[in-house]
């Protein structure tokens, strides 16, 4: 799920410091999130439970370190906003878990990041917005990038009879969700730091809270533990780290460098669940790098 939905909802006024630091870290991070996934073991929607239920726990304590308590409650006027955004993001995370367990946590990342494009057309059509050549040039360039670097065209007419097309179309319905979230932030301007995101897992955590009550807790021990790390790390560590980064940086940087995210969850399958990069992976790889280095020029 594209988390820079969230941050860019985010974005601040801009002090000193590049950001860069922070907001590479909380990507890499991210890009994790496929071992903590495999080790948790659990279907979707538990393991979304968990996201959201130690990510609550997670960015409130750093709401309340950065004393930002009282940024939590939205208006009245955006109450409803924040809401429906909030439960978009949610069903994201379901249907990306949903759909790593049926492709692979690389094209999983994937085709959620192509919800640069639907942001693109939804933005046109709804908030009337003028998008410039060279934002689209580099973010077409770098989503063409993943598809090579995650094999989607090698691997879905073998995968095809084993789930790979539910998979496909769980990632295309989650990136329509996640770009929703993005324009519902846009048409609601500049929120506080972490409010939408605290909001989300909020909402998530009452919302599914009947569900690991009715299917069964797993068991206690190391799968407890991965899923906490997937609220604590994935969700309080990172986002704070990405919004750390936002606050600091321009929103055409942040457009391209949240690929970094996928970029290294693509080397995580390598190197952790043994997928080996073909010619074409390697050839993508190459066009995320160029793509960054492209709209990283001033």
């Amino acid at each position: 799920m594209s988390n820079s939905s969230a941050c860019l909802a985010s974005q601040a006024a801009t002090p000193r410091g590049s950001g860069l630091a922070a907001f590479v870290l909380g990507g890499v991070l991210l890009g994790t999130i496929g071992v903590f996934v495999a080790g948790a073991g659990t279907d979707a929607v538990t393991t979304t439970w968990f996201r959201c239920a130690f990510g609550l726990i997670g960015l409130t304590v750093w709401m309340i370190a950065r004393r930002r308590r009282r940024a939590l409650l939205p208006g009245r006027r955006d109450m409803p906003w924040v809401v429906a955004a909030a439960v978009l993001m949610v069903a994201a995370w379901g249907l990306f878990f949903f759909a790593i367990a049926r492709t692979s946590t690389g094209v999983a990342v994937v085709l959620f990041h192509l919800q640069p494009l639907w942001v693109l057309v939804l933005s046109a059509a709804w908030l009337r917005e003028r998008i410039g050549a060279r934002q689209i040039g580099a973010v077409s360039a770098a989503i063409v990038g993943l598809v090579l670097a995650a094999g989607v065209l090698e691997h879905s007419g073998s995968a095809a009879g084993s789930g790979y097309g539910l998979g496909i179309a769980a990632c295309l319905v989650g990136a329509c969700c996640t770009a929703g979230v993005t324009v519902i932030a846009r048409q609601l301007g500049t929120l506080p730091i972490g409010q939408l995101a605290w909001w989300q897992c909020a909402i998530g955590t009452l919302a599914l809270a009947p569900w690991p009550v009715q299917a069964g807790w797993p068991a206690w021990g190391l799968s407890w533990a991965w899923l906490a790390g997937l609220g604590l790390i994935h969700t309080g560590l990172a986002y704070a780290l990405i919004y750390e980064g936002t606050a600091r940086l321009a929103a055409g940087r942040i457009a391209v460098l949240q690929f970094i995210y996928p970029a290294v969850a693509i080397l995580i399958d390598w190197w952790y669940f043994g997928q080996t990069l073909s010619v074409a992976q390697l050839a993508g790889i190459a066009v995320i790098v160029v793509a960054i280095g492209f709209a990283e020029r001033r």
